[in-house]
């Protein structure tokens, strides 16, 4: 089942984001055909302010076990994080 992650960054963690970032990103590489899509959530400003994950998983207690991993999750970077299930209907999307 598809999965939509919105994590949202505490304020002025962008250090903590900025230093993690490739481990984040060789993590979610790891995650190979689970991983749908990923990208940065951008505040106003457009800074990135938090993370936005579609995984493909058995169980939303799955995803948060995945998700602890995360070296965003373990560096303390997020102020809140949901889950929720989603059902992909039209999947075609173009990216900048």
């Amino acid at each position: 089942m598809a999965y939509v992650i919105r994590a949202i960054d505490r304020p002025g963690a962008l250090d903590i984001r900025t230093a993690n970032r490739q481990a984040h990103i060789a993590f979610l590489k790891a995650a190979g055909d689970r991983l749908l899509l990923a990208g940065p959530l951008l505040s106003e400003a457009g800074e990135m302010a938090g993370s936005l994950l579609v995984v493909d998983m058995d169980s939303p207690a799955d995803v948060a076990s995945w998700l602890a991993d995360d070296p965003y999750s373990a560096a303390g970077l997020f102020e809140a994080v949901e889950i929720t299930a989603f059902k992909p209907v039209i999947t075609s999307f173009k990216s900048d």
